[in-house]
């Protein structure tokens, strides 16, 4: 690895000054205020082929070669490939076992993959007639994977809108969204979040006409005329200011994190601020941008051959700029807005 790898892994892991992964994960827990279970770390985006497999698979094999200890989840039953990007050919198990009610502990799911400190679940060989699992068991899923022994687990996430793929997000700890510089993925990114903080919200309201509200609100053509979050949080506070209050406070803990994929200008680059910019002028959403990473062939020759892009080609600009995400997920989480601060 050259010196800016060396520097770039040298900050993820800890290890400056003599500290052990293990005292940096200790260090981390505590900058996060968890205590115990890993944190759980959902990507999406709401549209196929921005690079979510991509960038969950390298960011997993960042973390693991820093020290430490990373679970991959592949949550696409359709389209599975996680297990492609990480090295493992022929997974032995699958979590289409655990949809399936035909293996209740999820730790015999998990295997290894070719990266110390990185294992999978994979999602091969689902059951193509109903392959998404019920919200009971979506529940249970996530409740069990609170429950492995690790520093993080990535679950990554098929595209659209689905419930499945909402309620993994939601439920999550910190939802990343994954978009490149076209239109059609911008679009589809900022669908994605609405439809993210809306699922969430109805889930929190309590009035059931609060609730019929929000079902109104998601559609965009609705003849109420509500279009962004902000529009419906006035529509909340007209009707009941308590729920109101509700309101804010879920949009000040919804936080979807970005990471803008094959950047190719300085142009590229900016998008992630914009993103933020528009979510919170036009949702009122706080958003945070994690960083970018470069278009390059090293990213089709890493695919082809099974073997993440920061494994395969260490010293390559896009390994760095994926250690440099890695160092912000590590990060505590910026502070919010002033208690009592309006969207």
């Amino acid at each position: 690895m050259d010196h800016r790898g060396v520097r770039e892994m040298t900050a993820i892991s800890g290890k400056a000054g003599g500290t052990s992964a293990s005292a940096s994960a200790r260090v981390f827990a505590r900058s996060t205020g968890r205590t115990r279970g890993p944190l759980l770390v959902p990507f999406g985006g709401g549209k196929g082929g921005v690079g979510k497999t991509f960038v969950a698979a390298n960011l997993a094999a960042t973390l693991a070669r820093a020290g430490y200890s990373v679970i991959a989840v592949d949550g696409d039953l359709e389209g599975a490939n996680l297990h492609t990007a990480l090295g493992v050919p022929r997974p032995r198990s699958s979590v289409a076992e655990f949809v399936a009610q035909r293996e209740e502990d999820v730790l015999k799911l998990v295997e290894d993959t070719p990266i110390e400190k990185l294992r999978l679940i994979s999602a091969v060989r689902p059951n193509l007639g109903a392959p998404q699992p019920s919200h009971s068991r979506r529940v249970a899923f996530i409740r069990a994977l609170r429950q492995l022994d690790a520093d993080f687990v990535f679950l990554d996430l098929g595209a659209g809108t689905d419930p499945a793929v909402m309620d993994y997000f939601m439920v999550c700890d910190d939802g990343v969204v994954v978009l490149v510089p076209e239109p059609t993925s911008v679009e589809n990114a900022y669908a994605f979040m609405r439809a993210a903080f809306y699922r969430r919200l109805r889930l929190t309201l309590v009035a059931p006409e609060l609730r019929k509200l929000v079902s109104t609100a998601m559609d965009e053509r609705n003849e109420r005329g509500i279009r962004t979050p902000l529009d419906l949080m006035r529509e909340v506070e007209s009707i009941d200011p308590a729920e109101g209050a509700r309101f804010v406070a879920v949009m000040r803990t919804f936080r979807p994190r970005i990471v803008v994929n094959s950047v190719r200008s300085a142009e590229d680059i900016k998008l992630g601020f914009s993103v933020r910019s528009v979510c919170r002028r036009y949702f009122g959403i706080e958003a945070d941008y994690l960083g970018y990473v470069n278009h390059t062939e090293a990213a089709i020759r890493s695919v082809r051959s099974g073997t993440p892009l920061v494994a395969q080609e260490p010293r390559s600009d896009a390994a760095v700029y994926f250690a440099r995400i890695a160092r912000k997920l590590l990060a505590p989480r910026p502070a919010g807005r002033e208690e009592g601060e309006r969207p």
